[in-house]
C-alpha cells in the first residue's frame, strides 16, 4: 500500500515543481506541439512511440517529440504509449493540453486488478479527446463499454518493413547455424515476455498463454517431431522449465537492441501466438514481413491480418490441439506455406511503420494541433 502512495506523491511534486518553474520563466518546455509519453522499460511502448515520431518527424521536422514523464506542458497535444500511465497521470494533469492515449489490451475479464483499471480509465474518457486502439477486438470492446464512436480511432501497430524482410535460404541456413539449429530441426518461435516481472519469470504471465504454448509443444513432440524453440526476451523461466520437463530443445537469445532479432526471425520456420489477449502482438507482424509463417489464436491484430489458410492460420479459440493441427498441417503442405509467405507480405504491408505514423499525424495529431 505505501508503494502506490509514494508514487502518486512524488507524481504531484513533479507536476507542481514543474509548474512554478514554468511561472518563472526557469524551465524550458518543449517547443513541439505533440508529445509521446513512453514507459521507461525498452519494451513494446518505448519501441511504438519512437517509430510513430521517427515517421512523423521525417515529413514534419520538430513536430513531435518522446519522454518518459509528462511536465507542465501548456496547449500541447500529449499522447500516453500506455492507457495505464495515462490512469497514474491524469487527474493531475493540467487541463489545457488534448490528451490522446493508446489503448492496445485489456478486458475486464482477465482479472479483478484489471477489471479495476478499465473502470478508472472509463472514469476518465471524459478527460481524452481521442482513444487509439490497434485492433477491431478494441474497437467494439470500447464501443460496449460506452465510450463515444467519435473517441475511438483505430490505427494497427506498425512495423519497419525495411528492415524485417525475407532472405534466401542460403542466408538461412547460416543464421540458423551459427544458433548451433540440426538442419532436421522443425523451428518453432515465441518473442514475447510471458513471465510476471522483469527478472527471471518463472511465475506465469497466464494472459500471454505459455501453458497453452507448452501443451502445442507436447503435442508435437508426442507426434514425433523434431523442434526447436527459438525464445527472445525477458522473464522467460517458466516456458523454458517447461520444455526442459517435456524434453523439447531450446535456445533463448536476448537482444535489448529491438531491431537485433532480425536474425532470429530468420532462423524460424514458423511463429507461434497462443496469447488470451494482445494489442498486436508485434511479433506477428515482424514474424509476417520477414517470411515467417504465424500460427495464432484469435486475438489483437492477427484477427485483422491474418486469412485463414491465405496469409496465416488462426485459430478460432484457445484449443492447443487444434493450435497443434494448424501447425502440423503447415508442416506437411509446403505449397500451403509458400503461398501464406507470399500472401503475408501484401497484407503486411499495409502497417507498415511510414502508412502508420502518418495515420497519427493526418487523423490525431494534425486536427487537435490545430484546435490551438
Amino acid at each position: 500500500m505505501l508503494k502506490p502512495f509514494l508514487k502518486k506523491i512524488k507524481m504531484r511534486c513533479a507536476i507542481y515543481l514543474d509548474k512554478i518553474l514554468y511561472s518563472l520563466n526557469l524551465k524550458n518546455f518543449a517547443r513541439e506541439p505533440v508529445i509521446f509519453i513512453s514507459e521507461k522499460n525498452d519494451w513494446a511502448i518505448k519501441y511504438v512511440g519512437q517509430n510513430i515520431m521517427d515517421s512523423v518527424n521525417k515529413s514534419n521536422s520538430g513536430f513531435m517529440k518522446i519522454t518518459t514523464l509528462p511536465k507542465y506542458y501548456q496547449n500541447k497535444v500529449i499522447h500516453f504509449g500506455s492507457q495505464y500511465m495515462w490512469v497514474d497521470w491524469w487527474k493531475i494533469l493540467p487541463k489545457n493540453n488534448n490528451y490522446v492515449v493508446s489503448f492496445f489490451h485489456g478486458k475486464k475479464e482477465d482479472g479483478k486488478e484489471v477489471e479495476k483499471h478499465i473502470n478508472k480509465f472509463i472514469e476518465s474518457v471524459s478527460s481524452l479527446k481521442k482513444i487509439i486502439v490497434s485492433s477491431t477486438i478494441l474497437k467494439k470492446r470500447l464501443l460496449l463499454w460506452g465510450v463515444p464512436p467519435n473517441k475511438v480511432c483505430l490505427i494497427p501497430i506498425g512495423v519497419n518493413n525495411n528492415h524485417f524482410k525475407p532472405i534466401s535460404a542460403l542466408k538461412k541456413k547460416l543464421v540458423r547455424k551459427d544458433y548451433g539449429i540440426t538442419k532436421t530441426s522443425i523451428v518453432i518461435g515465441s518473442f514475447q515476455k510471458d513471465g510476471v516481472g522483469w527478472q527471471n519469470g518463472n511465475t506465469p504471465k497466464m494472459i500471454k498463454g505459455p501453458d497453452i504454448f507448452i501443451k502445442v509443444l507436447e503435442i508435437l513432440k508426442q507426434k514425433g517431431y523434431e523442434v526447436t524453440v527459438l525464445l527472445t526476451g525477458p522473464a522467460r523461466g517458466y516456458i523454458k522449465k517447461e520444455l526442459e520437463k517435456i524434453n523439447v530443445k531450446y535456445k533463448h537469445k536476448y537482444y535489448k537492441n529491438h531491431n537485433d532479432l532480425l536474425n532470429c526471425y530468420h532462423a524460424l520456420d514458423f511463429y507461434l501466438i497462443t496469447s488470451r489477449e494482445e494489442g498486436g502482438p508485434m511479433g506477428l507482424m515482424e514474424a509476417m514481413a520477414s517470411g515467417i509463417p504465424v500460427i495464432s489464436t484469435p486475438v489483437g491484430m492477427a484477427v485483422d491480418l491474418i486469412k485463414n489458410n491465405l496469409s496465416g492460420k488462426i485459430s478460432c479459440n484457445f484449443d492447443h490441439k487444434k493450435l497443434a493441427k494448424l501447425i502440423i498441417s503447415l508442416i506437411e503442405d509446403k505449397k500451403l506455406k509458400q503461398r501464406i509467405i507470399k500472401n503475408a507480405l501484401l497484407a503486411v504491408d499495409h502497417v507498415k511503420w511510414a502508412k502508420v505514423g502518418d495515420k497519427h499525424y493526418k487523423y490525431i495529431y494534425l486536427p487537435l494541433v490545430n484546435k490551438y
